[in-house]
């Protein structure tokens, strides 16, 4: 456990949305297996490019349609040729394997977490 303690307001600033996943598409070019996402956020946020390593539990096909909740106001983030524009969450277990983090019913494409 983390030594680090946020505050409330610290906590507040971070904002995590529900998304759905349209495409997924391996990443050759990245250094660790990944996929390039392309995600739904709703009217509000638009969609928004991120990659994951998450190829360990997930094929592309499992991906497309499954919601997802992603942080969406971390800065832009270049990698490679690519740029990242949102952090997809999940539990990280031995060996980087990685479960997605998802709401148990379907929401509201760009529903806040909170």
């Amino acid at each position: 456990m983390s030594d680090i303690n946020l505050t409330w307001s610290e906590f507040e600033r971070v904002e995590m949305r529900v998304g759905t996943i349209l495409q997924a598409v391996e990443f050759p070019e990245a250094r660790k297996p990944a996929y390039q996402l392309t995600i739904d956020f709703g009217h509000e946020m638009g969609i928004r490019k991120t990659s994951a390593q998450i190829t360990k539990r997930y094929g592309t096909q499992d991906l497309v349609g499954r919601q997802i909740v992603a942080v969406v106001n971390f800065p832009r983030k270049q990698i490679g040729k690519f740029m990242s524009e949102c952090l997809v969450l999940g539990s990280v277990g031995a060996d980087n394997d990685i479960v997605l983090l998802s709401p148990d019913f379907k929401v509201e494409n760009g529903l806040r977490i909170g």
